[in-house]
């Protein structure tokens, strides 16, 4: 079974920049794929990120790219987001999730493990 608590998110101004952790822990990270899903209020969740812990290639949302990048802390199980320029439609719950698989998804369906969430509001 598979663990996820997200942290870090709160309230920032525009322009501004937030870290997101998502601290994991399960039984192996072995084809594990680790994403960030983002839920605006009355929209339904969406993509915004994932890569393979052990090794693999990185994937962002096109409305993310060059701002938002993702990272891991292999020696506390802990992924990262961090969220620069930050505008006001990124305001949303963001929500950390795992798969185990042998490639990359953006289908939130295909997630099988959910944090609870955290909420990032932008300011204008």
């Amino acid at each position: 079974q598979v663990h996820l608590v997200e942290s870090g998110g709160g309230l920032v101004q525009a322009w501004g920049s937030l870290r997101l952790s998502c601290a994991a822990s399960a039984p192996t990270f072995s084809r594990c794929y680790m994403g960030w899903f983002l839920q605006a209020p009355g929209m339904e969740r969406e993509f915004v990120a994932t890569f393979r812990w052990i090794g693999g290639s990185t994937y962002y949302a096109d409305s993310v790219k060059g701002r938002f990048t993702i990272s891991r802390d292999n020696a506390k199980n802990t992924m990262y987001l961090q969220m620069n320029s930050l505008k006001p439609e990124d305001t949303a719950v963001y929500y950390c999730a795992a798969r185990y698989s042998d490639y990359a998804s953006i289908r939130t369906n295909d997630y099988d493990y959910w944090g609870q969430g955290t909420q990032v509001t932008v300011s204008s």
